[in-house]
């Protein structure tokens, strides 16, 4: 026979199980979070930082990033695009600070896939991360930042007449 008592004891305990459920969830994921944002703020010691702007503001020398920023016109943008003295910064990509010109309020730094450093405002970039376009937050790890020493080796297939591919002149 059931009772008012063991009802209410019964509702006490589901309810209490819930709470140190919910309580366990929140710390857990408090946890996460916590280390999730040590490694970001590790990699924020190590110079990374993640592109806030859109636009054509990494450039080759400081004094194209001011005369893009200073004189913003469809005309000067294509310009130096087309001259590749600037490449496109999108929002939340890592880039790594080699260099910092405090008086003029820019930094050098590294874009994956660009072989040469370039040179962008220091406010253009943060410490904090920022999701990329896919929702993403980009690491050195699968940005392609990483130097060659840290990347795998990619090894070449074998030169055997088994795998060897020739043109139907029988050029390889």
């Amino acid at each position: 026979m059931i009772t008012a008592d063991s009802f209410f004891f019964a509702l006490g305990v589901k309810k209490c199980v819930k709470l140190v459920i919910s309580v366990m969830t929140g710390v857990g994921l408090a946890l996460t979070c916590t280390a999730l944002a040590d490694n970001y703020n590790d990699l924020a010691e190590q110079g990374y930082r993640w592109v806030t702007v859109n636009g054509p503001y990494a450039c080759n020398t400081e004094q194209d990033v001011e005369r893009i920023t200073a004189h913003h016109t469809d005309a000067a943008e294509l310009d130096v695009v087309q001259n590749i003295k600037c490449y496109y910064l999108i929002p939340g990509t890592i880039v790594q600070v080699i260099t910092q010109d405090p008086a003029r309020g820019m930094s050098e730094m590294r874009l994956a896939g660009v072989p040469r450093p370039l040179w962008t405002y220091t406010r253009f970039l943060s410490k904090h991360p920022i999701q990329d376009l896919y929702g993403v937050i980009e690491t050195p790890e699968n940005s392609g930042l990483l130097s060659s020493a840290h990347a795998p080796s990619i090894r070449p297939f074998p030169s055997n007449s088994s795998t060897a591919r020739t043109r139907s002149n029988g050029i390889p």
